[in-house]
C-alpha cells in the first residue's frame, strides 16, 4: 500500500509529500525530514526570501502609475478582481431571472407568442478571460500536435523527407509571433467569412498563432526520437511483413514516447508564451488583453493589477508543464523524470 502511494505521488508531481508518508510508515525519522525539508522546506525558503526582497524594493521603485505594489498590495488587487467577478456573476443571474419572468408573463398573456431569449453581454471578468486563454491554447496546441506528430514520426522513418524538410524548419522554427500575427490576421479576414461564425476571428488569430510558434519543438523531438530507435526494431517489423501502419503504432511510437513528450512539454510552454502576445494585439478577449487594457487604462489599481496577471499566468504556465509531466509517467513510464 505504501509503496503504490509513493508511486502515485511521485507520478503526479507530489514527492515533496512522500517524506510524510514514509514517516508515517515508521521510516528514519532523520532522514525524511531531511528529505522533507529538500522538497518543500528549501522551495518554501526560497518563495519567502523572494517575498521578501519583492515587498522592500517595490516601495522604492517610482512609476509613472504609482509606487510599484508589493506582494501585499497585488493581493488586495487580487481580491478586488475576485469580487468583481462574484458581482458580475451576480447580474448574470439577474439578468436571466428578468429575461425568464417578462417570458413567463408574455407566455400566461398569450401561450402561442414567440419569446426571445437573449445571451448575457456583460464584460469578461478576469477568470472569464483566464478561461478563454486556456482554450485557446489548448486549441492551438492540440492543433499543432496533430500536424507535429504525424509528420516527425514521417521524418524519422524516412531520412530523405527530414532532408528535404529541414530546411524549413529551421527557417520558420525562429520567426516571433509577433511576426506572424499580421499575417495569420489578414488570412483569416480574407478566408474565415461567416454571417453566423462559431468563433470569433480573433479567437481564430490567436489559436493559428499559437500553432505556427509551438508545433516546431514538438517536430523535431519526435523526429529524433523516431530516428533513434533501434533500427533491429524496424528492420524485424519489415521482415514479418507488418502493416506500416503496426510498424509505426507498435514500434515507432512507443519507442519514442519520452522525446515526443519532451517537444509536447516544450510546445505547450511556448504556445502559452506566444498567446499572452498574440490576444495583446489580436484582441482576444483573453490574458493578454486583460495585461493590455490594464496598461492603457493607467489608473492606480492598473499596475497591481498586471502584477496580478504575470503571477496567475506564471502559475498557470507552471501547472501546464506539471499536468503534462504527469501524462507523460502515466502513458511512458520509463520517461525519465525529468
Amino acid at each position: 500500500m505504501k509503496d503504490k502511494t509513493i508511486h502515485y505521488l511521485e507520478t503526479f508531481g507530489l514527492s515533496p509529500i512522500v517524506p510524510m508518508v514514509r514517516l508515517a510508515s515508521g521510516e528514519s525519522p532523520k532522514r525524511q525530514f531531511q528529505d522533507l525539508f529538500e522538497k518543500l522546506g528549501l522551495p518554501l525558503l526560497a518563495i519567502a526570501i523572494f517575498l521578501a526582497l519583492w515587498s522592500f524594493s517595490a516601495a522604492r521603485v517610482d512609476t509613472s502609475l504609482g509606487t510599484l505594489p508589493g506582494p501585499t498590495a497585488v493581493y488586495q488587487q487580487y481580491l478586488g478582481l475576485v469580487d468583481e467577478h462574484k458581482a458580475e456573476r451576480l447580474k448574470e443571474v439577474a439578468f436571466y431571472e428578468r429575461q425568464d419572468k417578462r417570458n413567463a408573463e408574455k407566455l400566461a398573456k398569450n401561450p402561442e407568442a414567440t419569446v426571445k431569449v437573449r445571451p448575457y453581454t456583460g464584460k469578461p471578468t478576469f477568470f472569464d478571460q483566464i478561461w478563454t486563454s486556456l482554450y485557446t491554447v489548448f486549441a492551438g496546441f492540440v492543433v499543432a500536435s496533430l500536424i507535429a506528430i504525424p509528420l516527425g514520426v514521417a521524418c524519422g522513418l524516412n531520412q530523405k523527407l527530414y532532408a528535404a524538410v529541414s530546411p524549413l524548419i529551421q527557417i520558420f522554427k525562429p520567426v516571433s509571433p509577433l511576426a506572424w500575427l499580421p499575417i495569420v490576421t489578414m488570412v483569416v479576414s480574407a478566408v474565415y467569412v461567416s454571417d453566423d461564425p462559431m468563433f470569433s476571428k480573433s479567437f481564430i488569430t490567436s489559436a493559428v498563432t499559437v500553432t505556427l510558434c509551438s508545433l516546431w519543438p514538438t517536430l523535431i523531438n519526435t523526429a529524433m526520437g523516431v530516428a533513434s530507435i533501434d533500427k533491429d526494431w524496424i528492420n524485424v517489423g519489415r521482415v514479418i511483413r507488418l502493416h506500416w501502419s503496426k510498424q509505426v503504432f507498435k514500434i515507432a511510437l512507443p519507442a519514442s514516447l519520452p522525446m515526443i513528450f519532451t517537444g509536447l512539454r516544450i510546445s505547450l510552454g511556448i504556445g502559452w508564451m506566444v498567446l499572452i502576445a498574440a490576444e495583446m494585439l489580436a484582441q482576444n478577449p483573453g490574458l493578454g488583453k486583460f495585461v493590455w487594457d490594464e496598461f492603457q487604462n493607467g489608473s492606480s489599481n492598473s499596475l497591481g493589477r498586471i502584477m496580478v496577471a504575470v503571477l496567475v499566468i506564471g502559475i498557470i504556465g507552471f501547472v501546464l508543464d506539471w499536468m503534462m509531466l504527469s501524462v507523460q509517467k502515466l502513458v511512458s513510464p520509463q520517461s525519465s523524470n525529468a
